[in-house]
Order: C-alpha cells, then sequence, then structure tokens
C-alpha cells in the first residue's frame, strides 16, 4: 500500500513495516508482515488484507445472487423462454435459484459485507489498535468462510441441484431426501456450507469482540468510540448467539436426514407413496431454532449499516451526531430486542394466539429504538452544511430505504394482516426493501467512503452519482410495486402465472417490475467499472479528503492518548472546521 515505508532485515526480507498513514510523519503503528507472496495476500494475518478478502468474496456472492435473480424475473416474465447456456427453467429449477439467491445474499453479502469486511479493515484503525486480537483465528475465519461459499457453489453441480426449499428449508419436507430434485446432495451441501459458515462467523465474533474491549487505544473510552465501531461490536453479540443455534439446528437437520433422529420429523408422515419412519418429532420445532437465527439476521445485516450512516451524515452535514448517547442505547437496545420477536415470521404456523399477542407487541416496541435512530439521523442533517458526495447519498438513500421498509413492518407485525400477507409479494417487498437494500446502501456508502483511505486513490464521483440515481429510482421502483403485487393476494413462490387466472391478470406489473429490475442491475456495472477503474487509475488522494475526525483519517502519535470524541464537527479548530480524534490538525 502506498505511504509504507519498508526496512529490510540483513536476511533480506521485509519483516517491519512502519506505516507513515499516507506518507504522514504522524506514523505510529507498527507491525510485522511476511515478505512471500503467500504469506502476505493469500494466508495474511493482517487485518486490512482479511478485511479486502472478505469484501472481494462478498462482491463475487452479490453477483452470484444477483444472476440468479436476473433468471428468475426473465423466467417470470418470459416462462417459456430459453437462455442461451441454461435452456428452459422449469418450476423446480426456479425454485432452487430463489433458494441458491437469498441463500447467497443473505449468507455472504449481508452478513459478510457490512461487518467482517468493512469491521476488519477499520475496527483497529478506528480504535487506534495495531491489530485485531486473534490474528491468526482471524484468518482461518476468512478460510473457512471461503470454503463454505465454495460447497454451497457446489451444490449447482451434485446430482438434482441445487436444493429447492427456500432459504428458510421449512421441516418435515427438508429433512426427506426424496421429497423433490435438489432435496438430496444439494441440501446436505447446504447444511454443510451453513454448519462451516457458522463456525467462521461465530470465530469471527469473538474476535471483534475482545478486540473492540481489549485493544482500545488510550483515551479511547466507550463514549468516544465511532458509531460504526459501536455497531461492529453489538453484531459481533449477535452473530455469537444467533449463528450458534443456526449451527445446532444444521447439525439437527442433517442427522435427521442421515442418521435415522427425528428432532423435526413427526410420525405417519407419507412422501411419495411411502411412509416415512419417523415419528416424535415436530416441523415448529425447525421454524423456532430458524427464526431464533433468521430475526437477528436481519440486525446483523443492518446494524454495522446503521452505524456507517451516522458516522457518514455527520462527517458530511459538518455537524457532531445528533444525540450520540441515544444512537448508542439504540443500537444495544435493537441487539437486545432482536431476539426476542422471531415468532413474529411464525403467526401463520398455528401457534398460539397469547404467544403471537406477545410477539406482536415486542416486534411493535422494537421500533422505538429504530426510530430514536431515525430521528436522530434527521436532526443531524438538520441545520448541517450538507456536502452532497457519493457516500452522502448513499447514506441518504439509506435512509429513505429504510424508513419506507420499516413503515410495513408494523402492518406484518399485526398476526390478523400477516395471515393475508405472509405468502404473497408484500414481504418480498418488505424484507428487500429493509435488509436488502437498504444495507446494499450502506455498503456502497462504506465503499465509496472508505476507498480512498484503503487505495489512496478516489473513485469517480461522475459515475458514483450515476450509479447512485439509477440504483435510487430502480430501487424504488422494482420494490414499491410488489406491495400492490401483495397486497392483490400474489403468492411469492410460483414460479410462473399463466395457470393461475387472477394472478396471471397482474402480468403488466410483473412486467414493470422485471424492467426496473433489469435497469437497477444494469447500473450495478457502473460501480464495478467505476471500482476496478479506479483502483489503478483513479485521481490520487490526499491523506483525509473527506477531512473526517477518526483514527483511521489521522492516526495517534506513537504514545499518545485519543484526545477528543470522534464528532466534532461545526467548530473553528485553527481554521478548520473538524477536531480529530487523535488531536492532530
Amino acid at each position: 500500500m502506498a505511504g509504507e515505508a519498508r526496512a529490510t532485515t540483513n536476511r533480506g526480507a521485509s519483516v517491519t513495516e512502519l506505516h507513515a498513514a499516507h506518507g504522514s510523519s504522524a506514523s505510529s503503528i507498527v507491525t510485522e508482515k511476511p515478505a512471500g507472496f503467500l504469506r502476505r495476500y493469500l494466508f495474511s494475518c493482517d487485518h486490512k488484507t482479511i478485511g479486502l478478502q472478505y469484501f472481494f468474496l462478498a462482491l463475487a456472492a452479490a453477483l452470484v445472487g444477483i444472476f440468479l435473480s436476473l433468471l428468475m424475473r426473465i423466467h417470470i416474465v418470459w416462462p417459456t423462454a430459453t437462455i442461451f447456456g441454461i435452456g428452459k427453467i422449469t418450476p423446480e429449477s426456479y425454485l432452487g435459484l430463489m433458494t441458491m439467491h437469498g441463500t447467497f445474499m443473505v449468507f455472504f453479502v449481508l452478513t459478510l459485507a457490512p461487518q467482517n469486511a468493512f469491521g476488519n479493515y477499520f475496527l483497529p484503525l478506528q480504535i487506534g489498535a495495531k491489530r485485531m486480537a486473534f490474528p491468526w483465528l482471524n484468518m482461518a475465519a476468512f478460510w473457512l468462510a471461503l470454503v463454505s461459499f465454495l460447497i454451497m457453489l457446489a451444490a449447482f453441480f451434485v446430482q438434482g441441484g441445487a436444493p429447492i426449499s427456500g432459504w428458510t428449508h421449512y421441516a418435515p419436507l427438508s429433512a426427506i431426501a426424496s421429497a423433490g430434485p435438489g432435496q438430496g446432495s444439494g441440501l446436505d451441501l447446504w447444511l454443510v456450507s451453513i454448519a462451516v459458515f457458522c463456525v467462521a462467523s461465530g470465530i469471527a465474533a469473538v474476535n471483534f469482540i475482545v478486540t473492540t474491549i481489549k485493544l482500545r487505544a488510550p483515551g479511547m473510552t466507550w463514549m468516544r468510540l465511532p458509531l460504526p465501531c459501536w455497531a461492529w461490536f453489538v453484531t459481533a453479540f449477535l452473530i455469537l448467539s444467533a449463528f450458534s443455534v443456526l449451527l445446532a439446528a444444521a447439525v439437527m437437520l442433517f442427522m435427521d436426514r442421515h442418521y435415522g433422529t427425528s428432532f423435526f420429523e413427526p410420525s405417519g408422515l407419507m412422501i411419495a407413496g411411502q411412509m416415512i419412519q419417523h415419528q416424535g418429532g415436530s416441523p415448529l420445532l425447525w421454524q423456532h431454532l430458524f427464526w431464533f437465527f433468521g430475526h437477528p439476521e436481519v440486525y446483523i445485516a443492518i446494524l454495522p449499516g446503521m452505524g456507517v450512516t451516522s458516522h457518514l451524515l455527520s462527517t458530511f452535514a459538518r455537524k457532531p451526531v445528533f444525540g450520540y448517547r441515544a444512537m448508542v442505547y439504540a443500537t444495544i437496545a435493537i441487539g437486545v430486542l432482536g431476539f426476542g420477536i422471531w415468532g413474529h415470521h411464525m403467526f401463520t404456523s398455528g401457534m398460539n394466539p397469547h404467544a403471537a399477542f406477545a410477539f406482536s407487541n415486542l416486534t411493535l416496541a422494537i421500533g422505538v429504538p429504530s426510530a430514536v435512530k431515525m430521528f436522530n439521523w434527521l436532526g443531524t442533517l438538520w441545520g448541517g452544511r450538507l456536502r452532497f458526495t457519493t457516500p452522502m447519498l448513499f447514506s441518504i438513500g439509506f435512509v429513505s430505504l429504510f424508513i419506507t421498509g420499516g413503515l410495513t413492518g408494523p402492518i406484518l407485525a399485526q398476526p390478523v394482516l400477516d395471515s393475508y400477507l405472509h405468502d404473497t409479494y408484500f414481504v418480498v417487498a418488505h424484507f428487500h426493501l429493509i435488509m436488502g437494500m437498504a444495507a446494499v446502501f450502506a455498503i456502497f456508502a462504506a465503499t465509496y467512503f472508505w476507498f480512498p483511505r484503503i487505495f489512496n486513490r478516489m473513485m469517480s464521483e461522475k459515475l458514483g452519482r450515476t450509479h447512485f440515481w439509477l440504483s435510487f429510482f430502480g430501487a424504488y421502483a422494482t420494490f414499491v410495486p410488489m406491495h400492490l403485487l401483495g397486497m392483490a393476494g400474489h403468492p411469492r413462490r410460483y414460479s410462473q402465472l399463466t395457470e393461475v387466472n387472477y394472478v396471471y391478470k397482474l402480468a403488466p406489473l410483473q412486467m414493470f417490475i422485471s424492467i426496473a429490475a433489469f435497469v437497477t442491475m444494469s447500473a450495478q456495472v457502473l460501480f464495478l467499472v467505476n471500482l476496478f477503474w479506479s483502483i489503478f487509475r483513479g485521481k490520487a488522494s490526499t491523506q483525509n479528503p473527506w477531512e473526517a475526525t477518526t483514527l483511521e483519517w489521522e492516526p495517534l502519535q506513537e504514545g499518545n492518548p485519543v484526545q477528543h470524541g470522534a464528532y466534532e464537527f461545526g467548530g473553528d479548530y485553527n481554521g478548520k472546521d473538524f477536531q480529530p480524534q487523535s488531536g492532530l490538525l
């Protein structure tokens, strides 16, 4: 990386690097790095290298997920089309595309990119640490995640193809290999992949927690932490708890499929004309275990985005974060309450109405800390001297999508309304806006914002703005009409519309959604061009191009403590309107 001075030992190997923080004399961080290519770039223990590895792994998964959704949208509007290299998409293969699209996007994009990619790279830098607490475990966690990704990809190529039971894999059919194509080896690989992913995520989460607690620089008190650090810290606890339960559930389901246990299989099941030899199990147990993971996963995906958004809105509004402490407490509250509302995914499962009432009220309660964040974002923007850079636009886009997607949450939290809407496109629209697009906008904001710190170059603002506006309007054009489909009763898992008269009448709306989705997908080509072109040809960056305050831009001098809070903007600091946490200006 540019700006690094390297000392060479008498063995001829580079073992010590003095990170001069983009050429600044304020260099303070000394780390050891091996000289060999494999140890430096592949099996590296350096948190920055690992952060980039996670980023590009998530990018690869996103491209796979987008390609699968492209095939789905083509099939919905042109069900008889023959796609070059793929052929015709059958209803079964459509379900496989849906299952794998959800899996890649939820696990390998929305979990890895905001937490493991940006968190690995910037958590140590923002708290003034030299490294993550357990560098070797950090490297092992990444390679386990990569192995998990490759196992998941392999599910496409085994006999029967990818599993077809959706990313939720509801029992009892998911426990029966003969229940359909893809439910044999494809689902086995899915379970193995997810089990490996859970182990990798748990290791990474422990690293985040210990690093934040033990390796903060002197003077970096809890209430001086940048808000992304708070978000990564709380999210790590969510990952540790939620993925532990999912790991147990995956192992139990695998044992039901191969070792004769009956955790999820009741007696009397008849599949394809054959009586299944199980008894005593409960399909609802799988739903409880899955959604105990599944709902916190929403916050695993969105909390880091909230932290990044708070950080960027303050930086580009040139104002302190409105209600910093309230934002911290709201982050913790969302994390805690997120574990108490999994049951609202199960209103239609036949659960006790009293339990449904409790889960409904708890779901409404989590709207309080979410509203605190929303109003504080608006308060941060109010009266600010706004700089509409590309990362700022994506941050504002995050707030917009989070509010729009969140408004339909209280509707689905009502058991009576959910009973009608649960299996329709209304739910698809809700979670794609609030968990999918909002989180992705935060990832884009973080990429544009921290790109100069990573590569010492700037991304193109012109391409970035074009990318933002196409993505912003494309997201709304795609997912707002889906609410209308849902209210009209359109089921969400049908592969084609031609067999159901009342659904077929909605075909023009489906065509509009598909065209909007194609435009949105095409816009991502601009991002890829901008990203890779800027890595090699982008305009050279200054040390602190955004005039930010945190330590990744203005590091501490050796032995100096942190001097200030994370968001001291708006005053007169030696002619500048910001005060770096390092005290250096």
